[in-house]
């Protein structure tokens, strides 16, 4: 998510130029580069820089973004991933910690924390379908994807080995996943090109959470107050990387367009598009339903009531920025009362976050299909739930979303390189998530304050 502003609005357009400058010349390449030989001279000079093979224009560029091209994009990626492990940890414990005493919030929180759950959980069931549906992935023909995972995937390949030799999800391997027996050796990792497990720091961040929510007031609020100022400095370091996103990502998409061919736009192209659309239906559709079964309200009215939020939303891509105009929208035209709409929307600005878990899901399998990496059902399912935590976690964060992603990519033994590809479409789908992630919201609070008045009701009867 990235914060309202000129500043973050420049920087998603130059963004945004450089991925088409990026696709312009990659396809330029790839149509006449084959066609344009190398003059001796320059083909000596290339391969003294250590680019070989290097006879025909299309050779040379290959050679060329392997050996300069690959390690500049190399930088912005390597920056987001020297935060995974202390922004997992300190976003997510935050988080839990914030909640204070669920105990005490009665079933306003219960009912609230119950559809955000919900809420999220179906949005990546939903994204995950329609990714299993489309195979975006299978664009990519099977040369491709093996040129793709030696070009990318490095110690990564051993990490899929491993997974691929085992017999499958039990007990004692979930066990072993989540709790291993020594905590910091599993998160360290075994190499410095390889990044540490996240599963366990996840389970450590959130029992960290729930230890912390249980002090008194004035240590809870010194341990959010340290968590938070990790958080802030990690999200200082993804603030850096960003910047140079708008150099990276031409780089990272012009050297996987030379080597993998026009099929990743084909693939790109589907991945965008389907994303999108199971959005909207997740949006549209699941609220709907839940308008039908826990409200008066009708779809259409409902979504002609919230429309002004919703192009807000997807304008300022910032659910932040949108939070005054959901506020008023909620009381003035939906009738929510101000306490529920004062506890539901702001709480939902940082947890509810279904557009996003639902992209978290759809991109790393996405990946997985880019690189050939079959995830089973059970390791769906896996991932169904981290995305969920992981949505919670970056929450508010511009940018967040990046680190975490590549951590659930290397969860899975997929090279966490592989967010290279999609970075440069981010624009759009992070308009298509904010709108979702707004909407979402204010469904949600509508939903709750039903309940609580019908709740209210049965009890004064």
């Amino acid at each position: 998510m990235r914060m309202a502003g000129s500043t973050s609005d420049k920087l998603a357009n130059r963004i945004l130029r450089g991925l088409v400058v990026g696709i312009i010349l990659g396809v330029i390449t790839l149509v006449a580069g084959p066609h344009v030989p190398l003059p001796e001279g320059l083909q000596a000079l290339l391969e003294h820089v250590g680019v070989k093979s290097s006879a025909t224009l299309l050779e040379a560029m290959r050679g060329i973004s392997t050996v300069l091209l690959d390690p500049f994009g190399r930088v912005f990626l390597r920056l987001l991933f020297f935060v995974i492990i202390p922004l997992v940890f300190a976003s997510l414990a935050t988080g839990v910690v914030q909640l204070g005493r669920p105990d005490k919030l009665g079933p306003l929180a219960g009912r609230t924390f119950a559809l955000f759950f919900l809420n999220m959980a179906i949005g990546v069931a939903l994204g995950l379908v329609m990714m299993n549906t489309l195979q975006p992935g299978s664009y990519i023909d099977e040369a491709t994807k093996a040129r793709l995972m030696t070009e990318f995937g490095g110690a990564a390949q051993k990490h899929v080995s491993a997974s691929a030799s085992q017999t499958g999800l039990s007990l004692a391997v979930i066990v072993e996943m989540f709790m291993p027996a020594n905590l910091f050796a599993a998160v360290v990792g075994s190499s410095t090109a390889r990044i540490g497990d996240v599963l366990p720091l996840i389970l450590f961040a959130i029992l960290v959470g729930v230890v912390g929510m249980s002090f008194p007031d004035d240590k809870r609020h010194r341990l959010m107050d340290s968590l938070q100022m990790v958080t802030d400095l990690m999200t200082g370091i993804v603030h850096f990387a960003l910047r140079l996103a708008p150099y990276a990502v031409p780089c990272l998409i012009y050297s996987v367009l030379v080597k993998s061919g026009l099929d990743i736009i084909k693939a790109l192209g589907v991945f965008v598009l389907g994303c999108a659309a199971v959005m909207a239906l997740h949006l549209f559709g699941t609220m709907s339903v839940w308008l039908k079964v826990w409200t008066r309200w009708s779809p259409r009215a409902y979504f002609a009531a919230i429309k002004d939020v919703l192009v807000t939303a997807f304008s300022t891509s910032s659910s932040n920025a949108t939070l005054p105009a959901a506020l008023e929208n909620a009381t003035d035209k939906l009738n929510i009362s101000p306490s529920t709409a004062g506890f539901v929307l702001p709480l939902g600005t940082t947890m509810n976050m279904s557009g996003t878990a639902l992209y978290e899901g759809c991109v790393v399998l996405f990946v997985a299909q880019v690189f050939g990496v079959d995830l089973s059902i059970g390791q769906q399912i896996t991932l169904l739930l981290l995305s969920v935590l992981s949505a919670v976690a970056v929450a508010g964060i511009p940018g967040g979303s990046l680190p975490l992603i590549a951590g659930l990519l290397i969860t899975f033994g997929i090279p966490p390189e592989g967010i290279g590809i999609i970075l440069g479409t981010d624009r759009i789908l992070d308009m298509c998530r904010t709108a979702t992630n707004v909407g979402c919201d204010i469904t949600t609070a509508v939903v709750v304050d039903e309940l609580t008045k019908r709740a209210e009701s049965r009890t004064a009867g």
